[in-house]
């Protein structure tokens, strides 16, 4: 059942969503080379603690970090480790935090110091391709409109959209319906209202879009790289609102 917020959940949510967007800001400074994504969870962990809000991740289906953190070919769910990240490398970064009781969820891709133009077209590609799925996030369109927008300025630019995980509605629980893939046929799905809340976060492959899953792990079927790009953005009276931008 899709559990539509009202203007002063949605406040709530703001709140939230403003948090987790200064949080990525703070962490974007500190991804570089010779920095490990076991010192950025930490990071992570310390931000979201001294804020007065918990990690959402931290535990959730027994996931051990505060963040998640995707190098080059791991699609998302990476864990974070020692290993140091590494001059042409991308991480992608998720993050999650309950504030008052209401949840936000963002990621970004990060490049680690000068990085190959097909990879880096690749990142800017998966982020630009968010925007053009939240322009149809208006009342009265369907869910599906969305997906289809993600899905066409992806492929037609020979990109992989991975089908494996989708996006998701938001609100005091981190996974709430309707799922929202990034693939669809624009016209079906839920009917989308005021108050919808959505996680909308395309997951796009330099090559295929197919993943090889064993637990958390999920990578590339191909060893290409990955990128992700997500927001929590909620449907309001005046139009779809990024919380977390």
């Amino acid at each position: 059942m899709i559990k539509l917020k009202s203007p002063s959940e949605i406040e709530c949510m703001r709140k939230s969503g403003a948090m987790l967007r200064d949080l990525l800001l703070y962490l974007e400074e500190r991804t570089k080379p010779g920095v490990s994504t076991k010192k950025l969870d930490e990071f992570a962990y310390d931000y979201i603690k001294k804020h007065g809000a918990t990690p959402s991740f931290l535990g959730y289906g027994g996931f051990p970090a505060s963040i998640c953190a995707s190098v080059d070919e791991h699609v998302v769910h990476g864990f974070p480790s020692d290993k140091k990240l590494e001059e042409g490398q991308i991480v992608g970064i998720d993050a999650g935090l309950i504030f008052k009781g209401w949840q936000a969820d963002a990621a970004r891709t990060f490049e680690i110091g000068q990085v190959d133009e097909k990879v880096r077209e690749l990142v800017k590609t998966t982020r630009e391709s968010f925007f053009e799925g939240v322009k149809q996030f208006k009342e009265g369109g369907h869910l599906g409109d969305i997906s289809s927008a993600i899905q066409q300025y992806n492929e037609s630019r020979g990109y992989g959209v991975v089908r494996a995980m989708t996006g998701h509605g938001i609100g005091r629980e981190m996974h709430e319906d309707p799922s929202v893939p990034n693939y669809g046929t624009a016209g079906h799905g839920p009917k989308l209202q005021v108050g919808m809340v959505l996680a909308i976060e395309p997951m796009i492959n330099l090559g295929r879009w197919e993943v090889l899953e064993d637990g958390w792990k999920c990578v590339t079927i191909d060893g290409l790289p990955s990128a992700h790009y997500e927001n929590t953005v909620a449907l309001t009276e005046n139009g779809a609102e990024i919380l977390t931008l």
